[in-house]
């Protein structure tokens, strides 16, 4: 294989458009697969198997997906005016375009219908009875005008500021008496519920729903006594969120994140989207005023804002929902804070979660270690924390007592730079040490350390994991964790974090994978010891699970191992730029994809190391994707997995993704992704999939 396969690549990941010059034929856009990835999103809610609430919810998903995919990606992929560039973007738009008229499609011929079989009605408020309408009315005097800016646009005022996100109602007012004319605007209150429930001429058990947007919409007369109102339209504004800001970590380095924070609110808009019957000359002044191109337009079907499907989970209509599922907590847990360190010392032990659960054993970890009198410090590092996190109470808790307490806190991760700020300034004045990291890096590791003063000395014990230490995210993420205090880890850990907070070149570490420094080596390394092992008759094999691959040096090594003979599973949730069973270059390379009720997040690494036995392979865990941004530009952590029981769980892991013919989806050789059907005789994983396959597993463990 040629020595070069891709180009440089930039800081956001955007490729040079000349980029995949010696093999094209491996290379797919990552773009592209990630609408890929999306579309598969949308899959689960077209899915007849799919219950019907989770399919209004991965129609929400779905939009919310793509929602983030403009405010990240449409501005950074249009700042270059090639031609290339500009094929790839109206590409995009013409892959998108179907996919948006499924949705509307699903949510009026399917999650409509459906749901007043079910006695819920989501309904306009034209679809009203006069009696519904009177009571929408009343709920819009009290409830909602004290919340509405009514604005025009004239020369007198000012073209009004429209916020990220935000729906509209614009339309045009005349005033009678005077004759003249003007367009108006009204913002819809994105702090409120989104569905207005009205109880009038419905039968006990049922429920109505009307959108918020709709009641508005029927009540405007109200906010322009006098005026007539005609040619009503709903628009929603996508703004760019791709805010730089120098990290030189300097006194101001809060202020300045608090200055980017302000300014995204102004950045430019890359997306607006109209409802049904949209004014022509409505959308032509709001497109000349935002000053974007007719591709940058997209008229929808049914709803604007189909997010709002979350609230319906709320329905008591458990019928129409996944099964709950609550996670298990390990019996090593039910003796005190105690246990949990005993547990540890007993041998490594791994956790996945959501199928174990994550209160009671990393949450309960940080706060055992804060109100355990043997404790002497506890360091995390913190990327996405959540809004009310117990990890914060709990550090707080342990640096009021006395102990030493060290956050790593990401404060640009993006969209919570004001929460992390808030809690790093509520860590600090409670005594705590918080730093921001490496300058240039962002922390993206997922690593905790306690430290105990125990009969032998001082004891270190570590948690390393492939997810945020966020309890909410955690019960809809599949993630896994290692619980240890074995030195060749915590040693290693203890440097990282003397690294982290310190001021040195590099951590010391022997058995930690650190992004930017030592990961990739060491990863390229494993992969070409599979190479070796397979051109000197060795066994050799290679699984890696994560959420993308990108990189280009990972890449072209796998495509180097895939012409060496190795075999090679990837299980890769979102996009892929690598092109299995090509010919000549990754005909020895699979792709799947698993998407279901719960979001596949791990990052699991397997080398076979010249083995066929499984237990005898070396396994990874950590915070990495096969990204340029995750192994060159933030702090990553990947730790191997020593322990028996550890590495038969994730084998276990591994080999159930690979058997799933229920959530799963293949990457063909011609870049398109094809849906698994499980045969008629099929059973486990084959048949029920990933998911419900290690519910079932967590529940007979459990019975032990």
């Amino acid at each position: 294989m040629a020595a070069t396969v891709l180009a440089s690549i930039g800081d956001h990941g955007v490729l040079n458009a000349t980029l995949p010059r010696a093999l094209p034929e491996i290379w797919i856009d990552r773009d592209v697969s990630w609408l890929d990835f999306n579309e598969r999103v949308l899959a689960v809610a077209l899915d007849e198997r799919t219950p019907l609430l989770e399919r209004a919810k991965f129609l929400a998903i779905f939009t919310s997906n793509l929602d983030e995919f403009f405010m990240k990606r449409q501005s950074v992929l249009g700042q270059e005016a090639s031609d290339a560039q500009r094929a790839l973007l109206t590409q995009l738009r013409e892959k998108l375009l179907p996919m948006l008229e499924r949705q509307a499609e699903c949510y009026r011929k399917t999650i409509i219908p459906r749901l007043a079989e079910q006695g819920v009605f989501l309904r306009s408020w034209s679809e009203l009875t006069s009696e519904q309408q009177e009571e929408g009315g009343r709920y819009f005097d009290s409830q909602l005008s004290p919340a509405l800016t009514p604005l025009v646009i004239d020369p007198v005022h000012p073209f009004p500021f429209i916020s990220n996100l935000s729906t509209s109602l614009a339309f045009r007012l005349r005033d009678i008496a005077k004759g003249e004319s003007m367009f108006a605007r009204v913002k819809i209150p994105g702090v409120l519920k989104q569905w207005v429930s009205l109880t009038a001429d419905i039968e006990p058990g049922q429920k109505l729903l009307v959108p918020l947007s709709e009641v508005v919409r029927g009540n405007l007369h109200k906010l322009y006594s006098g005026m007539e109102i005609s040619d009503v339209t709903l628009v929603r504004v996508t703004r760019d969120a791709e805010v730089d800001v120098d990290d030189d970590f300097s006194a101001d380095f809060r202020a300045q994140v608090k200055e980017q924070i302000r300014q995204r609110r102004y950045e430019p808009v890359v997306r607006l989207e109209f409802g049904p019957g949209a004014d022509p000359e409505i959308k032509e002044r709001l497109r000349e005023r935002l000053e974007l191109e007719q591709d940058d337009i997209y008229d929808l079907r049914e709803e604007v804002e189909y997010t709002t499907l979350f609230e319906l989970l709320a329905l008591p209509r458990p019928a129409l929902r996944d099964r709950e599922w609550t996670p298990l907590s390990p019996a090593f847990l039910e003796d005190g804070d105690e246990a949990i360190f005993a547990a540890i010392r007993g041998g490594d032990l791994l956790v996945h979660h959501p199928y174990d659960s994550f209160d009671a054993t990393v949450e309960h970890f940080i706060s055992a270690a804060a109100r355990d009198p043997h404790t002497v410090s506890i360091k995390m590092t913190a990327y996405r924390i959540g809004d009310d996190t117990p990890f914060v109470k709990s550090l707080i808790r342990a640096a009021e007592q006395g102990k030493q307490v060290a956050c790593v806190m990401e404060i640009k991760a993006r969209f919570d730079e004001e929460r992390n700020l808030h809690w790093a300034a509520e860590l600090e004045r409670a005594g705590a040490h918080v730093t921001f990291g490496v300058t240039g890096l962002k922390t993206h590791a997922k690593t905790a350390l306690v430290v105990r003063k125990e009969a032998g000395g001082l004891r270190c014990y570590a948690h390393i994991g492939t997810g945020n230490y966020h309890v909410k995210t955690a019960r809809l993420y599949a993630d896994v964790g290692v619980f240890t205090c074995d030195p060749r880890i915590t040693s290693d850990a203890v440097n990282l974090f003397h690294y982290l907070t310190g001021h040195s070149d590099h951590p010391n570490c022997t058995s930690l994978l650190v992004a930017p420094l030592t990961m990739r080596p060491r990863l390229l390394e494993l992969i070409h010891r599979e190479i070796q092992n397979k051109r000197d008759g060795h066994p050799a094999r290679i699984i890696a699970k994560m959420n993308q691959l990108e990189d280009p040096d990972m890449i072209e090594a796998l495509c180097e191992a895939s012409q060496a003979g190795v075999p090679i599973d990837l299980i890769i949730r979102g996009f892929c730029c690598l092109r299995p069973g090509v010919p000549g270059h990754t005909e020895n390379i699979r792709v799947r994809s698993i998407i279901g009720r719960f979001l596949e997040h791990s990052r699991i690494f397997y080398f076979a190391n010249g083995s066929e036995d499984p237990a005898e392979g070396e396994y990874f865990i950590g915070s990495a994707d096969w990204m340029f941004r995750n192994l060159s530009k933030r702090i990553e952590v990947v730790t191997p997995v020593f322990a028996e029981d550890p590495k038969q769980r994730l084998w276990e892991i591994l080999d159930i993704c690979l058997r799933d013919r229920r959530l799963a989806w293949v990457l063909g050789p011609d870049g398109n992704y094809v849906q698994l059907h499980p045969d008629e005789a099929a059973s486990g994983p084959e048949r029920v999939g990933t998911h419900q396959t290690l519910m079932d597993l967590a529940l007979e463990l459990a019975e032990i």
